[in-house]
This record gives structure tokens, C-alpha cells and sequence, in this order.
């Protein structure tokens, strides 16, 4: 009887034994279930089956992420145009938009121009003050608004002087034209009128088919990082400042452009010059990624090329400022484990190390200031030769330039894109009356067909400083 009572006792101890650990393991099964957060992202770095940011982001999901129970999953890769009308139609609550993710890239304009911004989360309550203080500040600075940190940089570009150093030597052979030329406006704008006649006498039976030297992506940019290294406000209580130094940016520029020497047709800057309408631009950083190593003219005929990039150039009586470009992390408000989750994400890319191996695979910056001792060692194990030389520049930038941070004005993108087409319209219209009156002119000397030129493209620059201005200033009213 003793022995069945014990046999009957062990028995319910090992029951309860095993029931302890089912139990056990159920409930650490649920607690891991309930710890695991997806979450979803939209971003711009590639293709969706081709992106250097996805690769990283399987990289967090199968090592950081598996040990934290997150996983970010990628919805959406496009373009920030395309990001940008999602954001504000999810704001909106337009019929058919998508919810926001939990992240997404954007420019602080883009938030500028939301219904409400309150849905997103400031970073400032998930990194610390130490966190936040090993990035560039000016990076972090333009992702502020309100005092709220809405906008984190995970990678940054900048504008950069890229140069066709194959077809630039050619023309230096023959006229002594020299690189160094090119690190001030007034010795780039200069060029461009010796580039034009240059390649007119190329075709001597063919008059006045002389090309561009130059092409800049963003008048918008160029006018207002140009004023402002010169010590004046490019902006004054919101709308645009017509003060000396506009003057001192537009004329040079516009008698250049009159003349010939820079191209004002619509699109981008990496289209001259892949196709050898022009030799230098100025342009994202990140346009590196569209250049190739052949130029195809418009004939068909095709030849290998250099393409090579420089710091961009600054007004001689300027200092040395450079636009900040490079769109941030938003993150959209839900749950604080979510929210934090996100971070942990962010603040894995944003590493150093970590940071470096992802933006140099996209032609970026890094954003913290201890990222940029890691670079000079990148560059040296770089193949390409393209990115390589963008690197050095990048490192020269870095060291020489400060970072330009645009101000945050609700109607700042529609100012820029009113900029950007009376620009070019004014001034190809300037162009055209130039070309007309020139050809008009019969029986000149050489000295005197210069002189008159001359004359008549400050002329004309004048007249089309005037009709730039009353068109912004009725816009702005």
C-alpha cells in the first residue's frame, strides 16, 4: 500500500513538473509573440530589388532585430516627389491614400506642408543629449522645427562640381584653360564664355553653334547659398531679399547665360552632361549614381570618359558655404514600444562604422562627426574611380565648407519651384534677343563685335534682373 501511495505521490510530482514547463514554455512563447514588432518603412535609397538601405535593413532584421523581436519590413521604395505627395495625402486623410508607416524619408518642406505634424514623433525623446551630440549639428539643425526634432539624417548629400575631365582636357590643350579656374564663380563664368568660342570655332562653317560649359541643377540653391556666403540674407521675413548681393549673384550669372555659356533647358544636370552638351555642372552629390563612364553625343557616337568631382565654387569675396541636401527619418506616433523599436533601428544605422558602409554604397555623407575619420580609409578600398574622387571631395567639404540650412517657410517649396522656372525663362528669352541682335550686326571689327557683346549681354543681364524680380515679388505678395 506504501509503495503504490509513493509510486501514486512521484507520479503527480513529475505531472505537475511537466505541466510546470508547458506552461512555462507557453507563456515564454507568448511573452516572445507579444515582444515582436514589425515595422514598416518608405524610403528612397534604390530600386526595390536593388537597394543598398534594403540590404542593410535585412541586415538589422537578422542580427540586432532578431535579438530585440523587430523587424522592419519595406513597403515602399520611390522617389521623394512621389513620398512627398503620399505623406501629405495620408495627412489629409485623402480618399484611397495609404497610412503613414511607422517610418518614412522626407524633407522637412514636406512637413512644412502637412495638415499636422503632431502625428510624428520627436527624436529628442528617444536619443539623448549625448546620442544627438556626435552629429553634425547643422545635419541635425535642419531636421528642427518647432524645437522638435522631427527629421533625423541617416545619410546627407551636397552639392558638388562634377567635371567630364576627358573633354575639359581637350579644350585646356588647346586654350590653357586650368581646374583651378573653377573653384570661384567669377572663374567658372569667365570660362564659360571662352568654352562657347571655343567650340563655335570647332565647326567654322557652321556659325554661332558653340556649347555650354556649364550647368547648375538648382538656380533656387545657387542664388541663395551665393547671397548668404557674401553676408546677406537670401530671406527676410519670409520672402525673398532683392538686396545688393542678389544683384552681385545675378549679373555675372546671367551674363554667362546670355552669352551661351550655361545651359537653361528644363531637367536635370547629369543629362548635358552625359551626353557632352556641357563639361561641368553643379549638382546633388548623389547624381553620381547616373553618371557613366562612356557619353554618348547626339550623333550616336559613344566614348569612354572621367568624370571628375571638385568642392563647388564660391564668390571670390564669399565664404565658403555649401547647401545641405539629403532627406531625413520621420517617424509616425503609435506606441511607445514601437516607437522605441524604430530608434533602436536608427540608432544601429546611424553607428559610425555601420553608417559609413551604407551611405558610401549611395553616393552620401555620413551624419556624425566621427563617421567622417572613417572615410579616408573607404575611400582607398574604392574601385569606382567616380566615387572615389566624390569621396575626396566629400572629405574636402567637410573640412573646408559650413553646411547651409535652408529656412523652414510653410510656402518654401512653391517658392523654389517659382524660382526655378522664371529663372530659366527669363533668361532663355534674354539668350534669344541676344542671338537675334548679334546675328543682325554686319561689316564689325573682332574688337569691336566683342565690345558691343559685351555691352549688350549687361544690358539685357540688367533687364532680366528686373523682370526676375517683379515676377517673384508678385508671386510673394
Amino acid at each position: 500500500m506504501k509503495k503504490t501511495v509513493n509510486k501514486t505521490m512521484r507520479w503527480l510530482v513529475w505531472l505537475v513538473f511537466f505541466n510546470f514547463l508547458f506552461l512555462g514554455g507557453l507563456i515564454a512563447g507568448c511573452s516572445k509573440k507579444e515582444q515582436s514588432i514589425t515595422l514598416t518603412v518608405w524610403h528612397v535609397y534604390g530600386g526595390q530589388t536593388d537597394s543598398p538601405l534594403n540590404v542593410m535593413i535585412e541586415e538589422f532584421n537578422q542580427t540586432v532585430g532578431k535579438e530585440k523581436g523587430i523587424t522592419l519590413q519595406v513597403t515602399q521604395v520611390s522617389n521623394t516627389n512621389t513620398i512627398h505627395k503620399a505623406v501629405l495625402a495620408a495627412s489629409k486623410n485623402e480618399p484611397g491614400a495609404a497610412d503613414l508607416p511607422d517610418l518614412f524619408i522626407s524633407y522637412p518642406k514636406t512637413l512644412l506642408a502637412m495638415s499636422d505634424s503632431s502625428v510624428l514623433v520627436d527624436f529628442q525623446d528617444y536619443f539623448s543629449e549625448e546620442e544627438l551630440s556626435s552629429f553634425v549639428p547643422a545635419f541635425l539643425q535642419e531636421g528642427m522645427i518647432d524645437e522638435e526634432l522631427l527629421v533625423l539624417p541617416v545619410a546627407k548629400s551636397t552639392e558638388i562640381l562634377f567635371v567630364n575631365q576627358t573633354l575639359f582636357e581637350r579644350f585646356a590643350t588647346e586654350t590653357g584653360a586650368d581646374l583651378e579656374q573653377l573653384k570661384t564663380w567669377e572663374g567658372l563664368f569667365q570660362m564659360s564664355k571662352e568654352y562657347r568660342k571655343w567650340t563655335d570655332h570647332q565647326t567654322p562653317e557652321v556659325v554661332g553653334d558653340g556649347k555650354s560649359l556649364f550647368v547648375h541643377d538648382y538656380h533656387f540653391n545657387y542664388l541663395q547659398v551665393g547671397i548668404t556666403s557674401m553676408g546677406e540674407d537670401f530671406f527676410k521675413e519670409g520672402t525673398i531679399a532683392f538686396d545688393q548681393n542678389f544683384t552681385k549673384a545675378w549679373l555675372p550669372y546671367a551674363r554667362a547665360a546670355i552669352q551661351g555659356g550655361i545651359w537653361l533647358q528644363d531637367g536635370y544636370a547629369t543629362e548635358p552632361l552625359r551626353t557632352g552638351e556641357i563639361i561641368v555642372s553643379v549638382a546633388s552629390s548623389a547624381s553620381v549614381l547616373y553618371y557613366e563612364d562612356i557619353v554618348t553625343y547626339p550623333n550616336n557616337i559613344s566614348e569612354p570618359i572621367t568624370v571628375q568631382a571638385f568642392p563647388i565654387p564660391i564668390f571670390e569675396d564669399g565664404s565658403r558655404l555649401v547647401m545641405q541636401r539629403g532627406a531625413g527619418f520621420c517617424l509616425t506616433k503609435s506606441t511607445p514600444e514601437r516607437e522605441k523599436a524604430a530608434s533602436e533601428f536608427l540608432k544601429w544605422l546611424t553607428e559610425p562604422k555601420c553608417n559609413v558602409r551604407f551611405v558610401t554604397q549611395v553616393g552620401y555623407m555620413p551624419v556624425k562627426k566621427d563617421a567622417f575619420t572613417y572615410l579616408p580609409e573607404a575611400v582607398t578600398s574604392m574601385k569606382n574611380p567616380k566615387y572615389k574622387s566624390l569621396y575626396e571631395a566629400f572629405i574636402q567639404t567637410q573640412q573646408d565648407y559650413s553646411f547651409y540650412t535652408a529656412p523652414q517657410l510653410s510656402n518654401y517649396l512653391e517658392l523654389e519651384m517659382e524660382v526655378e522656372k522664371n529663372a530659366r525663362k527669363i533668361l532663355r528669352e534674354a539668350r534669344e534677343n541676344y542671338a537675334a541682335e548679334v546675328a543682325s550686326w554686319k561689316g564689325l571689327s573682332a574688337e569691336e563685335k566683342e565690345s558691343r557683346e559685351e555691352q549688350l549681354a549687361q544690358q539685357l543681364a540688367l533687364e532680366s534682373l528686373a523682370s526676375f524680380q517683379d515676377m517673384i515679388e508678385q508671386f510673394q505678395e
